[in-house]
């Protein structure tokens, strides 16, 4: 873990396929919701009963982009791991708003209903790790809750 950092692991399943991007440098980036419902055994019901769902929306950045929008669709259940990170913005009106969603370092089926058929791809030109593209950079304009809160911009890259 590192030093400042929220990290999180989220199962749950996606809200829709994840949507690929390419950044202006030809980088790739992917959102994505995953929505997790906990469950409990209610004894004097006799029943399970869903708790309160919570979506989390996510971004993932270079191959592991691709590598989700190629393998990954609505519906199925998924294991998302990363950091936690928040944005604020102010609407037009000078409303402040905040939102947090999981930058992904890691992304993968889940396999606790499903199996699935592993295949390697190809690895890049040995280049070293991608830095993370959030780190270094000032704040970032939205476009705002109008277009889904806040994350609806481009990555700087």
């Amino acid at each position: 873990m590192t030093a400042g950092t929220s990290e999180v692991t989220v199962a749950g399943n996606l809200t829709a396929d994840p949507e690929l991007k390419y950044a202006a440098s030809g980088k790739a980036w992917a959102r994505f919701t995953v929505a997790q419902t906990p469950r409990r055994y209610d004894q004097a019901a006799g029943r399970w009963m869903d708790g309160d769902t919570l979506f989390m929306r996510c971004t993932a950045f270079g191959q592991i982009a691709e590598n989700t929008a190629n393998s990954l669709s609505k519906g199925q259940r998924v294991i998302v791991a990363g950091k936690l990170r928040q944005s604020e913005w102010e609407t037009a009106e000078g409303q402040k708003r905040s939102a947090i969603e999981l930058v992904a370092d890691e992304v993968g089926a889940s396999l606790q209903w499903t199996t699935v058929q592993l295949s390697k791809t190809s690895r890049g030109s040995g280049a070293a790790p991608a830095e993370d593209p959030w780190s270094q950079q000032a704040p970032r304009e939205s476009v705002g809750a109008a277009a889904g809160g806040g994350f609806d911009v481009e990555p700087p890259f």
